[in-house]
């Protein structure tokens, strides 16, 4: 009896902050590899290019095969929406991976991990913020997701930059905020001012880094950092409500997901979300699992 050959296929996330690839088969896990972030935009193509290798390379180390026996894979990384960039990622992979490439969007590989190819809108929050939706009949609209200076509104570094600019208002009208000690101490800084120079410097420094000290703060009661929560799920709400609305009917029943190291480590932003998500898009309803896109990602590449 001939054995049949097995296919191996490889599915990346590569956000701001982190590059995931999980290598499996048709039906299993065999292997998971993890390198620094992998958005060429943000990042260069350096940096980048050297996340998406190291990344691929260890999954397929870990998962005990060669990279050139990958038969297929999908890589959803951030900021591919330009040509430019789209074609560099492909050509790095290419390097290290046989078999077919695919490229596309991080938020469409988690709303592949959410929904399959069902409806639905997901709402990513992490290094940047997006919406994406889908009807039954296919067609797709996106809200959000153009940059940390115009838009990426509820994201972790948002929710950083508004916490201290809480803080800072605070002390101008005589109030403290509990976020302020937290804060200088993420940056070792040991006054306000300090802080305020920190803070406009170029290049941008990594605002997402405060959201543990306003988690914390709004854990214990701070209103300062409750209020930057609020905001913060109010504008996420906003996004899946302008993505729905362009595809789906006013009166639909719409599956709405999470995906984001923002959601994963603020709870405080989940439930703000969902409460503004009740308000703004009433006939929602809220998955209560995030949406995971690198598993999206090697979905896609098993249907090929």
């Amino acid at each position: 009896m001939i054995q049949q050959a097995v296919a191996y296929y490889l599915g990346i996330d590569g956000g701001g902050t982190k590059t995931i690839c999980l290598v499996g088969d048709e039906a299993s896990v065999l292997g998971r590899g993890e390198s620094s972030g992998s958005n060429v935009v943000r990042l260069g193509k350096q940096a980048a290019g050297d996340a998406l290798q190291q990344a691929a390379r260890a999954a397929c180390t870990n998962a005990k095969i060669g990279p050139a026996q990958i038969v297929r894979t999908v890589a959803g990384v951030a900021g591919v929406g330009r040509t430019e960039v789209h074609d560099f990622v492909q050509e790095v992979l290419r390097d290290v991976v046989g078999g077919g490439i695919l490229v596309v969007t991080d938020v469409e590989t988690a709303l592949q991990a959410a929904f399959a190819e069902g409806p639905g809108v997901v709402v990513v929050s992490g290094t940047g913020s997006i919406a994406f939706a889908r009807n039954s009949q296919g067609e797709t609209a996106r809200a959000g997701g153009w940059g940390w200076a115009i838009s990426d509104e509820g994201s972790g570094p948002w929710i950083g930059r508004a916490a201290v600019a809480a803080f800072i208002r605070a002390r101008e009208t005589g109030q403290v905020s509990q976020m302020e000690y937290g804060i200088l101490l993420a940056w070792k800084l040991p006054i306000d001012q300090d802080l305020v120079s920190a803070a406009n410097a170029t290049p941008q420094p990594d605002f997402g880094a405060f959201l543990p000290e306003v988690v914390a703060a709004a854990n214990a009661g701070d209103p300062f950092a409750v209020e930057v929560f609020a905001r913060a799920g109010g504008e996420l709400a906003a996004l899946a409500k302008i993505a729905a609305s362009r595809v789906f009917s006013a009166d639909a029943s719409v599956p709405v997901a999470m995906s984001g190291g923002a959601f994963a480590h603020a709870p405080n932003l989940c439930q703000a979300f969902y409460n503004s998500l009740q308000v703004q898009l009433p006939h929602a309803t809220l998955l209560p699992d995030l949406a995971d896109p690198v598993l999206g990602a090697l979905q896609m590449a098993r249907r090929g």
